[in-house]
């Protein structure tokens, strides 16, 4: 009874170190990826990055893997640039290739990665020039809409000096009806 239930307990260790260096391979041996140190599963190489030496940590690897390298942070794979040649060659001269966001499977669920903070590719050009080409429609870049905001923000100013006295509980209902048309959102108040 006691060899059949070591056994067991044998092939259940066996099959989860097999699946766990699996995973690991699986996930970790990506081709495409600069070189760097070699992760743990689960935690990725957070090990490498000292806590509050964080700096000091990634020029030790760079003076290891070169100005260009891969840590993980988790199973998320990060690539290092560790110099201004290597970020001007990426940014600027394949700009193209890495002007995406990566995949944030949080972001995605709650925001379906709509609007121009949170979108990618296409559409992401897309919403950024309909919102430049609406915003200059609306004066951005000229001095009259600067001069209006001016103007309107001393009337702001001037009508909350002007309440001062008031209780506390009807001056923030009155902040937040402000902050409601300034942002152009409508709420009963």
């Amino acid at each position: 009874m006691e060899i059949t239930a070591l056994a067991t307990l044998l092939l259940i260790l066996v099959l989860s170190f097999m699946f766990i260096y699996s995973t690991w391979d699986k996930m970790y041996r990506k081709s495409n990826l600069p070189p760097g140190p070699t992760p743990l599963p689960v935690i990725g190489n957070l090990l490498h990055v000292k806590r509050g030496e964080m700096v000091k940590s990634l020029d030790q690897l760079k003076e290891k893997y070169g100005s260009i390298y891969t840590l993980y942070f988790g199973s998320r794979p990060v690539v290092i640039l560790c110099s201004y040649q290597m970020v001007r060659e990426v940014l600027i001269d394949h700009g193209d290739e890495f002007s995406n966001r990566g995949h944030m499977p949080t972001v995605d669920r709650f925001f379906n990665a709509h609007g121009p903070i949170l979108s990618n590719g296409e559409r992401w050009k897309q919403l950024r020039r309909f919102t430049l080409m609406t915003l200059r429609n609306f004066g951005m870049g000229k001095r009259s809409i600067e001069e209006r905001i001016q103007e309107e923000a001393n009337f702001l100013i001037e009508e909350l000096r002007n309440h001062k006295r008031m209780t506390s509980l009807f001056f923030l209902r009155k902040i937040m009806l402000i902050s409601f048309i300034i942002s152009n959102k409508t709420q009963k108040v």
